[in-house]
């Protein structure tokens, strides 16, 4: 939905009668899948202990996978979900608790402390939930299931190749419904590009090592654009004014995810003082040369920059990259020094 006043839309997938009688059985399906990963390389003795595990189809996972929060829940809901008293409150315990640890990766690959930290608590409540489904049977499912089949059978060949390599073992690869694993709730390419082996103990140990954990984060943000130099973005005021300039005077992007083209195109920030955008309690907007875009909700608003999008490439949503941002932002700011 485009204008002033942004909702996040809900997609509603609807499967052809046709296309789903057409579908190959699980079994059939799974045996073409073992046919395909042994002429990849992938063991035998590997891929058999892998899908051994696999019994059928995980239900769970269809079912979830239609009811995604971020995508439901409105995205002033969803920001409050996350900024609860009880989730700063765990967060400023454990970046206390780690903040030796969080301050040399955020050294060695120029990303903030902030991020790092505001991710780790949204994908696994600082490490504390890593999801408990097996991966294989989980993307096996999704592989087969007809939303977005050929998204998770690549995942499922890319997971196949991380217990190839020794990385992990079948028994211990677990994680989300959706086949995202550990404390980053990397789905294996990621895992593949990038985790990180910090403490060099020769294991890229995202499940228990929270050193490894931060460090990957920060790989994958420092991957895609993260620059030190920058922050990620401020919440800005709108009056219902500012709002219809907004709306019928600047553009929104044509290309990238449904989040991105939910944004407007970035202007300088003189341009959006011009169209009237205030920081909270009326102040004028900090000059710059960066040039933000502008994402509303229903009733909030945040001029966005670079960084901003690295935070959208782990999760395509505005309720969860702004969620990630304001809570790194708030538990730093606020967390107790040792």
């Amino acid at each position: 939905m485009r204008g002033a006043v942004m909702a996040l839309a809900v997609s509603i997938f609807v499967v052809p009668l046709a296309a789903q009688d057409a579908r190959p059985s699980f079994a059939e399906w799974l045996a073409g899948v073992k046919a395909e990963a042994l002429t990849r390389g992938i063991n035998a003795d590997v891929l058999d202990e892998a899908l051994a595990t696999v019994d059928g189809p995980l239900q769970v996972a269809i079912d979830r996978d239609r009811a995604q929060p971020e995508h439901v829940l409105p995205f002033e809901s969803y920001v409050a979900r996350v900024l609860s008293a009880k989730n700063i409150a765990t967060g400023r315990e454990m970046y206390a608790r780690h903040r030796a640890e969080l301050d040399q990766v955020s050294e060695r690959y120029g990303v903030s402390t902030r991020a790092i930290v505001g991710v780790w608590g949204i994908e696994s409540n600082f490490g504390r939930f890593t999801g408990s489904w097996p991966t294989i049977a989980a993307l096996a499912t999704l592989g087969w299931d007809p939303r977005r089949p050929t998204f998770f059978r690549g995942e499922l060949f890319k997971a196949l190749e991380i217990l190839n390599r020794g990385d992990i073992d079948v028994a211990h690869m677990k994680g989300s419904w959706a086949g995202a694993m550990g404390q980053t709730q990397f789905m294996p390419s990621s895992y593949l590009l990038f985790a990180e082996d910090f403490d060099g103990d020769g294991r890229r140990d995202i499940w228990d090592t929270p050193v490894d954990v931060f460090a990957s984060i920060a790989n994958f943000l420092k991957g895609h654009g993260w620059r030190a130099s920058q922050t990620w973005g401020r919440e800005v005021r709108l009056t219902p004014e500012t709002a219809r300039k907004v709306r019928t005077e600047v553009a929104r992007r044509d290309s990238g995810c449904q989040a991105v083209r939910d944004m407007t195109v970035a202007l300088p920030m003189e341009r959006w003082q011009d169209l009237g955008v205030r920081l909270p309690g009326g102040k004028p907007l900090p000059k710059t040369d960066l040039q933000p875009s502008l994402v509303t909700g229903n009733s909030r608003a945040f001029l966005v920059y670079g960084n901003y999008h690295a935070l959208l490439e782990y999760n395509c949503s505005h309720s969860y990259a702004v969620s990630a941002a304001m809570l790194g932002d708030t538990i730093v700011s606020g967390a107790p020094r040792r």
